[in-house]
């Protein structure tokens, strides 16, 4: 069975929102937004939201983690998939379980009690950074940057500070 096409996973709390996600879907040239969320997949206001957000010529799916990996891999060659998670945590799961990322983009993770500010948009606490670490250990490459024009940051560099 061939791999998804996952072009892209990005970590986001606000998951799809304004010229954000139209940036990263134009940038990659993606056909399908994948937002693997527990709360949104129940959620139809927050998806219609998200929806309006896009072009009507990219498709969207709002799955669980769960209905996340049990059908990314039957996702056809054509799908050029833009995959969104809202945490790291997220992120390890669907990767521990077969999901294919390669590349995590981390682009927004907000300021809560108890977290540590690494960059003007990610902040982590220790839950986040073991996360990083296991995903660092998975050989998947980290790359912190909120918009494809940036420069990239190594967020393991970030979190060694």
């Amino acid at each position: 069975m061939a791999n998804p096409n996952i072009l892209l996973t990005r970590i986001d709390n606000r998951l799809i929102h304004g010229q954000v996600g139209v940036t990263w879907v134009n940038h990659l040239g993606a056909n399908l937004v994948v937002v693997a969320n527990d709360k949104v997949a129940e959620d139809e206001v927050q998806q219609n939201l998200m929806d309006m957000v896009l072009p009507d010529v990219i498709q969207t799916r709002f799955f669980t983690l769960q209905k996340t990996i049990d059908i990314i891999h039957k996702a056809s060659p054509k799908q050029k998939i833009f995959l969104v998670v809202r945490d790291v945590k997220d992120a390890l799961s669907l990767k521990e379980n077969g999901v294919p990322i390669e590349y995590l983009n981390i682009g927004n993770m907000h300021y809560e009690e108890g977290k540590k500010q690494i960059s003007s948009t990610v902040s982590v606490d220790k839950e986040d950074i073991e996360a990083f670490k296991k995903l660092d250990e998975l050989g998947v490459k980290l790359d912190l940057r909120g918009v494809p024009n940036e420069k990239g940051k190594n967020i393991m560099e970030l979190l060694e500070k």
